[in-house]
């Protein structure tokens, strides 16, 4: 018998997910299985289950804290968006868009162990030069920073945390 975010689970479901890390964001009814001997985690934005790595299970209790904390709509939040420059293609963790389906915030996840350093920073950037949004976050499920825009000042200010959708 075992506990799993204050709930009671059985074996299986405590096996998948005890190896991985308490992050800095509320908890969640994660749906997991295992496939082919691989832990999987379910994406409720793409509807299918994915693979469980650290990055994910961040990516995962992100978007949660995202819709039911935050009042993000689902609908208009999609995971590991592609971006293509020439022959080159990117993946953003996940876009937030507006009701007319423009992008306004780029999420980037990273593994808790993995620190935000100014590198980090810069591929979200680069992301940004394609999609012109108004806000930039990136969170290892640790720590979180999110930056607000200023297109017109060239210049951008860091959010003491992340908005509510209605203050957008």
């Amino acid at each position: 018998m075992c506990f799993l975010h204050g709930k009671f689970c059985g074996l299986l479901v405590f096996s998948y997910f005890c190896s991985m890390n308490r992050l800095n964001l509320p908890l969640y009814q994660i749906k997991g299985r295992e496939k082919d001997g691989k832990r999987q985690i379910f994406d409720f934005l793409r509807r299918k289950y994915v693979a469980l790595t650290p990055e994910e299970w961040v990516r995962q209790h992100f978007v949660h804290f995202l819709t039911e904390q935050k009042g993000y709509p689902k609908g208009l939040l999609a995971n590991e968006v592609e971006l293509r420059v020439g022959d080159k293609r990117m993946r953003c963790d996940s876009v937030l868009y507006d009701t007319g389906l423009q992008p306004r915030m780029i999420i980037e996840y990273k593994a808790p162990d993995v620190e935000l350093t100014q590198r980090v920073f810069d591929q979200i950037t680069v992301y940004n030069f394609l999609l012109h949004v108004d806000y930039l976050v990136v969170s290892n499920g640790m720590t979180h920073y999110c930056c607000k825009m200023d297109y017109e000042k060239r210049e951008y200010s860091f959010l003491r945390d992340i908005p509510d959708y209605e203050s957008l």
